[in-house]
C-alpha cells in the first residue's frame, strides 16, 4: 500500500502501515517539519490519492521528532511577497488543501505533539478526529505575521470552539496547550504525550474495521457545515493573500527571525 506514496511524496513525508488499512503520514523535514514550497504543493494533493485508493481505509497524520509541524517556511512567505505567480500558486494550494480534506471520503486522524502551526495546523485541526498531547503547543500566528487568518481558521475555529474564543485566539495569536485546546473544544481529545500514538492507532483500528460506507456518508453529511459556509473560507483566504503582498508581512517575518516584537505600519 505505502510504496506508491513513498515514490510520489518522498519530499518531507514518510509513510508507514502499522494497522491494516491505515496509512500513517509522517511529516519529516528540517526546522521541526516546517512546510516549504514543495511540501505545500504535496499536502493538498495527497488527499485526492487517498480518497481514490481502495487499500486505504483511514489516514493517520503525525510529525516526526519534536513537533507536528512548525508551520510555513519564512522563505516561502517572502517569495510570495516578491512574486505574484508564487503567491497565486500558494493560494490555489491552500484552497485545495481545505476542500480536499473535506471531500476525502476516508476518515483522517491527527496525532498532534510539540508545535502545530501554519499549514501543518490546518491538517491537524481539519482532521476528522484530532488527538493532541496535553503539552502540545498550538498557535495560529497569521496576524502576528501581518496577514489575515485565512487558510482555515476563520472558517473552522468558530465552529469548533465558539466565536468569542476563536476571535481572542486568532486576533492575539495566543499559544495554547493541547490540554487547553481540548478544554475549548478545538480538538477531539487530549492525552499524555506517551499515550498519543497508541491512542491514535487504537481509534484508527476501530475505524479501519468499521462500516466503511456508513463512516464515509456520515463524514460527507457532517462536512456540509463547511460546504454551506464556504464563503467565509473564501473571503478569509482572499484577505490572507492580499496581506501577503502588503506592507506588514516582511516586518512580521523579520521580527520573528530577530526575536523581537513587530512594528507594523499604522494607518491614518
Amino acid at each position: 500500500m505505502i510504496e506508491k506514496y513513498r515514490e510520489k511524496y518522498a519530499h518531507a513525508m514518510k509513510f508507514e502501515e502499522n494497522v491494516p488499512g491505515v496509512l500513517e503520514i509522517i511529516f519529516s523535514g528540517p526546522n521541526l517539519n516546517a512546510v516549504d514550497g514543495k511540501l505545500h504543493e504535496d499536502i493538498p494533493e495527497i488527499w485526492r490519492d487517498i480518497d481514490r485508493d481502495p487499500a486505504v481505509r483511514v489516514a493517520l497524520v503525525r510529525g516526526e521528532g519534536k513537533a507536528f509541524s512548525a508551520g510555513g517556511d519564512f522563505a516561502l512567505i517572502e517569495a510570495q511577497y516578491h512574486d505574484y505567480r508564487i503567491r497565486h500558486k500558494v493560494l490555489r494550494e491552500s484552497r485545495d488543501l481545505f476542500y480536499n480534506m473535506i471531500n476525502c471520503n476516508k476518515p483522517i486522524i491527527s496525532a498532534i505533539h510539540g508545535a502545530a502551526v501554519g499549514a501543518g495546523l490546518v491538517v491537524a485541526l481539519m482532521a476528522d478526529i484530532s488527538i493532541a498531547a496535553k503539552n502540545a503547543k498550538i498557535v495560529d500566528g497569521h496576524t502576528r505575521l501581518g496577514i489575515a487568518a485565512g487558510d482555515h481558521a476563520a472558517m473552522v475555529w468558530p465552529l469548533l470552539c465558539g466565536m468569542a474564543k476563536a476571535k481572542h485566539l486568532l486576533f492575539t495569536c495566543e499559544k495554547i496547550t493541547g490540554q487547553e485546546a481540548d478544554d475549548l473544544g478545538l480538538v477531539s481529545m487530549s492525552v499524555e504525550e506517551a499515550d498519543l500514538l497508541p491512542k491514535a492507532r487504537e481509534i484508527a483500528r476501530k475505524l479501519s474495521f468499521g462500516a466503511q460506507e456508513s463512516i464515509a456518508f456520515t463524514k460527507h453529511s457532517m462536512n456540509m457545515w463547511y460546504r454551506q459556509n464556504a464563503g467565509i473560507f473564501e473571503t478569509s483566504l482572499g484577505y490572507e493573500f492580499l496581506g501577503v503582498s502588503g506592507p506588514d508581512v516582511l516586518e512580521g517575518v523579520n521580527s520573528h527571525r530577530e526575536k523581537r516584537p513587530p512594528v507594523f505600519v499604522k494607518e491614518g
